[in-house]
C-alpha cells in the first residue's frame, strides 16, 4: 500500500524511495544494482529526490584506508518518511474508544491536556513579538506540528491563519473534542486576539481557516502607553 502522494511521483523515484527506505540508507551503486539502472542515472534520480526535501545524504569514509573518495550514503528526510503509510489516526481513535468506554471523561481530560501543553509552548514562542509576529509566529507552530498552515493579512486590518491540512482528520471526524480543542488553543495562545473559524474540513470544507481580529481594549491599551514625542 502507497499513499496518493507517494504514489503521484514517476516510478523509478518512487522505487528509489522505497529501496531506501527498506535498505536505512544506500550508496549509489547499491541503488543502480538494485534498479537496474547506471549510476549516472541514479545520481539525476537522487539529485532531483534531494531538491524536492525528499533525500538527504551523509559521506563514509573510503573503507580501503588509501584516501579513496568517500561514498555518499543516502537516507530518507522526515518529509519523505511522511509520504508512506501510517495508521496513526487509527491507533489513536482505538485507544480513545478504550478510554471512552472506561470514562467519556478521560477522552476529555486527554484533550485538555494537549491543548494546555501547547499553549504554554506557544506562549513561551510567541513572548517579545508585535501582535503581527505573533500571527505570523503562532502560524509558524501549526504549520511545524503538520497543519501546512499560513496566514495573510487582510484589507479590514484582520488576519487569516489558514491551516490547508489536518493533522489529526481522522481522529477529528469521531472526536469532536479535537476541533474545539483547536480553537481553544489558538485563543489561549493568543488571548489579545477575536479568534473565530470560518472554515471547517470536518464540514467539508477543504481548509481550516480562523478570523484573527485584534481585540478593540489591547488596541486602547497599547495606545495607553504609548510613549510621548518629546
Amino acid at each position: 500500500m502507497v499513499t496518493a502522494a507517494l504514489d503521484s511521483l514517476a516510478p523509478t523515484r518512487r522505487s528509489i524511495l522505497c529501496e531506501i527506505k527498506r535498505r536505512g540508507e544506500a550508496a549509489t551503486d547499491e541503488l543502480a544494482e538494485a534498479e537496474a539502472l547506471t549510476v549516472s542515472a541514479v545520481r539525476q534520480h537522487l539529485a532531483a529526490l534531494a531538491a524536492d526535501g525528499l533525500v538527504a545524504h551523509r559521506q563514509e569514509p573510503a573503507s580501503d584506508g588509501r584516501g579513496g573518495r568517500p561514498r555518499h550514503l543516502y537516507r530518507l528526510t522526515p518529509r519523505a518518511h511522511g509520504l508512506f503509510p501510517a495508521a496513526y489516526g487509527e491507533l489513536t481513535n482505538e485507544l480513545l474508544g478504550y478510554f471512552s468506554e472506561a470514562s467519556p471523561e478521560l477522552v476529555d481530560d486527554a484533550f485538555q491536556r494537549r491543548r494546555r501543553r501547547r499553549t504554554e509552548a506557544a506562549r513561551a514562542r510567541l513572548a517579545g513579538h508585535d501582535f503581527a509576529g505573533k500571527v505570523a509566529e503562532l502560524a509558524r507552530i501549526l504549520d511545524e506540528d503538520g497543519y501546512l498552515a499560513d496566514f495573510e493579512r487582510l484589507d479590514d486590518g484582520t488576519w487569516r491563519i489558514t491551516e490547508h491540512n489536518c493533522a489529526i482528520f481522522g481522529v477529528a471526524r469521531r472526536y469532536g473534542q479535537a476541533c474545539s480543542s483547536e480553537i481553544e488553543f489558538l485563543r489561549e495562545a493568543l488571548p489579545e486576539a477575536d479568534i473565530e473559524r470560518v472554515a471547517h474540513m470536518v464540514a467539508g470544507a477543504h481548509m481550516c481557516s480562523y478570523r484573527v481580529a485584534p481585540r478593540a481594549d489591547s488596541r486602547a491599551a497599547r495606545r495607553r502607553v504609548r510613549p510621548k514625542r518629546q
